[in-house]
């Protein structure tokens, strides 16, 4: 469940970056909406750190499982 969970928030970030290289193209800059798409991302990918660094720490993640 955990790792369903980590897919998708990389998953959200990606969809962030690409939604801003759009607003980009497509507004050459003028809006604000490159900005907002960059701060989502970067919650984003702190929030997917921060859950990944918990759940090291708690154990529900290991770093070199074994088979």
């Amino acid at each position: 469940m955990l790792k369903i969970v980590i897919v998708i928030m990389m998953i959200a970030v990606l969809i962030s970056l690409f939604t801003g290289l759009v607003f980009l193209i497509r507004d050459g800059g003028k809006t604000n909406r490159v900005v907002n798409s960059l701060a989502v991302r970067v919650g984003l990918s702190l929030a997917l750190l921060a859950l990944i660094l918990v759940s090291l720490w708690h154990g529900d993640l290991s770093l070199n499982p074994t088979p």
